[in-house]
């Protein structure tokens, strides 16, 4: 179990696990069991009149942003409730921060002046009455400086008590965010903890252990179940809860359960917690946990919809004929070809697919890592902390890293597989999960950087996912030949990547 920590530690303690168990769930992988209370989730009766249904775009709405000084072509639309006069912030001494957080944004983060999403999003996150919010912002635009540094500043240095919480759908995610916030925060005196299942077998059983007192606890969503359910984790002082991925955390696949108990374990003890919902992509699902969830006074900031086609990133598809010619063009090819273009990520569909294709590679001699749900927790931890650190040059994952893992050197993405949506009984067509399509796209070219994603067509059944996530996207994927040198380069070379 993780254990308090001051903000100069960076990985967090382990936790005990039960037995696995089979479970089907985004990502590849499978949150612990708790034990279940008496209380329900909130039922539909306790569904508020909010109008979900205002959750998107609205061209008509001129006077959404009339607090808001933003430029006429921004892509980046704020509806705000009430009279709260917000007005975008050009620096971030325009936030009235402290001195420690203004060092640690200057010092540790090399940060010059906010992003656009963050000069828009801020203003309405630390500003008095504190509403709520529901972000839509695309990967790499900097939402995650949004809600650690609204975090940091909603907490009381002096109260050794929780007062923030985020609440993350992978343990690579809520610890890549935990380390954002402590480098952030590195001056300012605020402790944070990372709430995630471990592997060892050592840690104290969560019914002995002490209450937690770090003022901001990042983590999955059963493991902070746990420790509410326990007692542990006390929502009195709360002021801000995060939904980090909030789309993904709702799915029926994911982990809706556990965010509804949590959000009613919170309710029933604090009114006033400022809720935040961040994510790239909204979907029903999130609308009606809003409907359930936000309070009607909220605010709401939303990219619109054709934006989140990462235009920075070049895609490719290349046809082959069976799974060995994928491996083929994976080595003969591209890593031949783009040797000296940067970190690579291979994303695979299956476990047994990352095993194979990591060993077929490594017999090849290439030095190349893998990393799936089936792990044990400590050997993820090692494997992503290596990828960071650039030791390794290659890593092969299923979609347990397709969202939020943020690496900046990775400049190539290699879709071995084709992600599709696990659809429930017998389907005669399969559909392509195009939100995790999305997010695979993103790890490349983070923060406007160059980049190129190669898509591995093998058969009608792929070539249709493709064309049908061609079609959903609005954009056509250029055809590399399988076995022409030339194509190659050219696509890198179109990419940016190779001169």
């Amino acid at each position: 179990m993780a254990e308090s920590v001051d903000s100069s530690n960076t990985t967090p303690p382990p936790e005990s696990k039960p037995a696995a168990t089979e479970h089907k769930s985004w990502a590849d992988e499978a949150e612990e069991e708790v034990p279940e209370e008496t209380n329900d989730a909130p039922s539909s009766s306790s569904v508020s009149s909010l109008n979900v249904d205002a959750l998107a775009i609205d061209e008509n709405k001129k006077t959404a942003t009339k607090f808001l000084d933003e430029p006429e072509d921004s892509n980046i639309q704020a509806v705000t409730s009430g009279d709260t006069p917000y007005t975008s912030a050009s620096t971030f001494e325009d936030l009235n921060l402290s001195p420690e957080l203004l060092k640690g944004l200057y010092v540790e983060m090399k940060f010059q002046k906010p992003s656009k999403i963050q000069a828009i999003s801020l203003p309405m996150i630390l500003s008095p009455p504190h509403r709520d919010l529901i972000a839509q912002a695309h990967n790499g635009s900097g939402k995650t400086t949004c809600f650690v540094l609204g975090m940091l500043s909603r907490v009381d240095p002096n109260l050794k008590a929780p007062q923030a919480l985020c609440i993350c759908p992978t343990r690579e995610l809520a610890i890549q965010n935990t380390e954002v916030l402590r480098k952030m925060g590195k001056y300012s005196g605020i402790i944070s903890e990372c709430a995630v299942p471990a592997d060892s077998r050592d840690s104290i059983p969560i019914a002995k252990r002490a209450p937690i007192m770090a003022q901001v606890v990042i983590g999955t969503p059963g493991t902070i179940k746990k420790w509410i359910t326990y007692k542990k984790l006390s929502a009195v002082r709360l002021n801000i809860l995060v939904f980090d991925e909030a789309d993904q955390m709702l799915a029926e696949d994911g982990f809706k359960d556990d965010s509804l108990r949590i959000m009613k374990d919170i309710e029933r003890v604090n009114a006033n917690c400022q809720v935040l919902l961040f994510s790239a992509t909204f979907n029903e699902i999130v609308k009606n946990f809003v409907s359930r969830t936000v309070k009607k006074d909220h605010n709401q900031l939303f990219v619109k919809k054709e934006e989140l086609s990462l235009e920075a990133v070049k895609q490719y598809r290349v046809n082959c004929l069976d799974e060995l010619s994928k491996v083929e063009v994976i080595k003969d090819y591209i890593f031949e070809i783009g040797e000296n273009v940067g970190q690579t990520i291979i994303f695979v569909r299956t476990r047994h697919s990352a095993s194979m294709l990591h060993q077929s590679l490594a017999e090849l001699g290439y030095e190349v890592t893998s990393i799936q749900g089936a792990l044990q927790h400590d050997e993820r931890d090692k494997i992503v902390k290596e990828f960071r650190d650039g030791l390794t040059q290659v890593l092969i994952s299923t979609d347990v890293l397709a969202r939020g893992f943020d690496q900046q050197q990775v400049n190539l993405v290699i879709n071995y597989d084709l992600p599709v949506k696990h659809i429930v009984g017998y389907a005669r067509e399969q559909e392509p999960d195009y939100e995790v399509y999305l997010h695979r796209v993103g790890r490349a070219g983070r923060f406007g950087r160059k980049g190129a994603v190669f898509n591995l067509i093998c058969g009608e059944r792929d070539a249709n996912l493709m064309a049908k996530i061609e079609q959903h996207f609005g954009t056509h994927v250029t055809e590399v030949r399988a076995k022409s040198v030339e194509d190659y380069k050219g696509a890198l070379r179109e990419a940016g990547l190779l001169q």
